[in-house]
């Protein structure tokens, strides 16, 4: 029965030797694969753009985010050392008039210094707002029309 089943598998691997696999079958095959490669060339080059397109809007969001924490931070800096200075000031009072007219100049100018400031940064945030809205706006474009293309 071994013999038998060696035989056979013998024949089968001589005929299949000479077998031709036909040639629409071998065009279709080819084209195919010429296809696939089509395919993943377009999605590949897709996904690094979308790839490119994610990290300029995170670069644009993290710079901004850093503009304004930069002027926070200074704001703070600024506001701190007024704090010192009039401290110092109305430490260095003689009179209790002098004292309280160092405290309620100090109120007002820091009044009209955090008014400023407020101004500022609001304005610096929508400026920042509005450059990653365009960034993503851009982003969301290149997207759409990398995927058209794509498709």
């Amino acid at each position: 029965m071994t013999d038998q089943f060696t035989r056979q598998a013998q024949d089968m691997f001589a005929a299949a030797k000479d077998a031709r696999i036909p040639e629409n079958v071998q065009a279709m095959a080819e084209e195919g694969v010429t296809k696939t490669r089509e395919a993943y060339a377009k999605l590949n080059s897709a996904t690094k753009d979308g790839v490119k397109v994610i990290e300029d809007v995170m670069v644009a969001a993290h710079a901004g985010a850093k503009t304004i924490g930069e002027k926070v931070l200074r704001n703070t800096e600024i506001n701190t050392e007024a704090v010192f200075d009039a401290a110092q000031a109305i430490a260095r009072a003689k009179t209790i008039p002098e004292a309280v007219r160092l405290q309620t100049n100090f109120v007002q100018q820091q009044m009209a210094v955090a008014g400023a400031q407020t101004k500022e940064l609001f304005e610096l945030s929508a400026k920042v707002a509005q450059q990653t809205f365009e960034t993503v706006n851009s982003a969301a474009t290149k997207a759409f029309e990398q995927m058209k293309k794509a498709g």
